[in-house]
C-alpha cells in the first residue's frame, strides 16, 4: 500500500475512531502513545491490524467479527430446525433470531396485539382460547 493511503487511513482512524485505534495498538503492538512514534510508522502499524480489530470493524460500519455472524446463523439455524421438528401446531412461536437481534435488524412481533373494551370481553376471549366457551 502507498505510504499516503497509509497516512489517510490513519487519519480518518484517528478523526472517527480514536480509542479503538488506541485500544487495538496496545493490544497488538503494546504501544499506547502512537503519537510519541513517526506518523509514517504509526499508519503502517495501523493498517497492518487484523481486519477483526475494533477500529476496522467500526470503519466498516460492522458491529460483529464475520465468525460471530457465521456462529450466530448456525445457532439461528438449529433453532429452526429445532422448531420445524417440533409440533407447531401447538402453538410454539418461530424461534427469534439471534443474528437479526445483534445486527439490529430483529423488529417487534406486533402480529397478535388485541384490544378489549371490557374486562368481561377480555374473559370471554381467554376462555374461548382456552377451549372453556359455554
Amino acid at each position: 500500500m502507498q505510504p499516503g493511503k497509509k497516512l489517510l487511513i490513519l487519519a480518518h482512524m484517528v478523526a472517527h475512531h480514536e480509542d479503538a485505534l488506541i485500544c487495538d495498538l496496545a493490544e497488538t503492538y503494546a504501544i499506547y502513545d502512537y503519537r510519541s512514534m513517526p506518523c509514517r510508522m504509526a499508519a503502517t502499524l495501523s493498517c497492518g491490524l487484523r481486519n477483526d480489530s475494533r477500529v476496522k470493524l467500526e470503519m466498516a460500519g460492522v458491529k460483529i467479527t464475520p465468525e460471530q455472524m457465521m456462529l450466530a446463523s448456525i445457532v439461528d439455524r438449529i433453532g429452526m430446525i429445532g422448531w420445524m421438528m417440533s409440533d407447531r401446531r401447538k402453538g410454539r412461536k418461530r424461534p427469534a433470531s439471534i443474528l437479526q437481534a445483534i445486527m439490529g435488524e430483529e423488529k417487534a412481533r406486533n402480529e397478535n396485539i388485541m384490544a378489549y373494551v371490557s374486562g368481561q370481553e377480555f374473559m370471554d376471549e381467554w376462555n374461548r382460547l382456552a377451549g372453556k366457551e359455554g
